[in-house]
């Protein structure tokens, strides 16, 4: 109905939005240089909430590469995200909403809350209200390493943040060098290991990222390094023992 109300101005696609090819949706006319303004395109969604976080951290992941929807440039966006994730996306350093998602969107995009959405303005009405956030890509990545290496160090200093952020960083080495390991990183980073993970900056991350990747480069095996499967291992050698673990936060 919507398409032939506009016909030759709207396409509509059925199919699934983690897994679309939106690169391959528009003309490559519109492309432009990275370090120009961004191009004619502009992603707008009202995403479902069981698959905003997924998919924003696949387009964020399509930022660092510029590939996908940034195979055109700096392609903006424009989504709409449950309130209390919108507010993770846009906090900043020492804020209580500040978590992975705002490292992640942060380092690669310049990111604003525009407003927010009450929940009864929606039918069917959600429990929740709604938040609409704009991405920009920056020109250059607060840190230029690769997004898996970004996305590990941040993931594993706010799974434990309520605690000091030594407690997170130690999860990036195996048992028998933890200790040592922690202390060079944290050293070399010049980062204090009793900040609380929420108080690390970026420029925190960046250092933190950079020394992990010289320490990857010097030891080929540690970024493959995963404590969790650590965890199962032992636990499943030793089935009787109780392995103590704590919540994550996003």
């Amino acid at each position: 109905m919507l398409s032939d109300a506009a016909p030759g101005k709207l396409r509509i696609v059925h199919g699934d939005v983690l897994t679309f090819k939106i690169e391959k949706a528009f003309p490559g006319s519109l492309k432009r240089q990275w370090e120009d303004d961004p191009p004619n395109i502009h992603i707008i969604g009202n995403l479902p909430f069981s698959v905003s976080t997924p998919l924003i951290i696949k387009w964020l992941e399509n930022v660092s590469c510029r590939n996908g929807p940034f195979a055109y440039g700096r392609t903006q966006m424009t989504l709409t995200f449950q309130k209390e994730v919108a507010e993770r996306l846009t906090a900043s350093t020492g804020s209580k909403q500040r978590s992975r998602l705002s490292v992640m969107a942060q380092y690669l995009c310049s990111v604003q809350l525009l407003f927010t959405i009450p929940g009864q303005a929606f039918i069917p009405k959600p429990e929740v209200d709604v938040g609409v956030v704009h991405f920009t890509p920056l020109i250059e990545p607060v840190i230029a390493q690769p997004f898996q290496l970004v996305e590990k160090v941040v993931r594993n200093v706010f799974q434990f943040r309520r605690k000091y952020c030594y407690r997170g960083l130690g999860m990036l080495f195996p048992e028998a060098q933890r200790l040592e390991s922690t202390g060079k990183l944290l050293q070399l980073a010049e980062v204090d290991p009793t900040f609380r993970p929420c108080q690390l900056s970026l420029t925190h991350f960046k250092s933190l990222c950079d020394v992990y990747r010289k320490m990857c480069d010097e030891d080929p095996q540690l970024f493959a390094y995963n404590f969790r499967e650590d965890l199962k291992q032992n636990k499943s050698k030793n089935p009787n023992k109780e392995v103590h673990q704590e919540s994550c936060g996003l």
